[in-house]
């Protein structure tokens, strides 16, 4: 019996691993999460996945560093008030990874159909690539504690 049901949408589970630190992704809900449906192969979700894995925990490095100096062995041990039973920043670690991954497969999407409809199509991601980007730029910045705009006076 097949994983996968008519409609493209996967049902066996899709675990993405992390280090110790960071939370594991779940690939099943991160593609409902950012609405990527079956066309959207495993392995291409993977692969946006681990990059933005890669990216987002490079980024915060030394948030990470700080925690564990602090005595917290995972970032749900952070002390931090429970939405949905997970730590606010689980939320915006996963946010910060869906969106860093739903960019990358917007972007890639696009290059995929050259016709005059998928030229059409290519200009309604553009907003979604540029809003994903954005999102997890958002996530990041309140991971880190710090606002969403840097303003400079000249």
């Amino acid at each position: 019996m097949s994983g996968f049901l008519a409609n493209g949408s996967p049902t066996k589970p899709f675990p993405i691993t992390n280090d110790d630190f960071w939370p594991d992704i779940d690939g099943n809900n991160l593609r409902a999460a950012i609405r990527m449906d079956g066309s959207v192969s495993d392995v291409r979700l993977e692969v946006a996945t681990v990059n933005a894995l890669i990216e987002v925990n490079a980024e915060l490095e030394q948030l990470k560093a700080s925690h564990l100096v602090s005595g917290h062995i995972t970032l749900a041990d952070v002390p931090a008030p429970q939405v949905q039973g997970q730590s606010k920043w689980v939320w915006q670690y996963k946010r910060a990874i869906y969106c860093t991954a739903g960019a990358e497969l917007a972007e890639r999407y696009r290059s995929y159909d050259s016709t005059a409809e998928g030229s059409k199509n290519a200009d309604e991601l553009t907003p979604s690539v540029d809003e994903f980007r954005r999102d997890a730029r958002f996530a990041i910045r309140n991971l880190l504690g710090i606002g969403h705009s840097t303003i400079d006076l000249i």
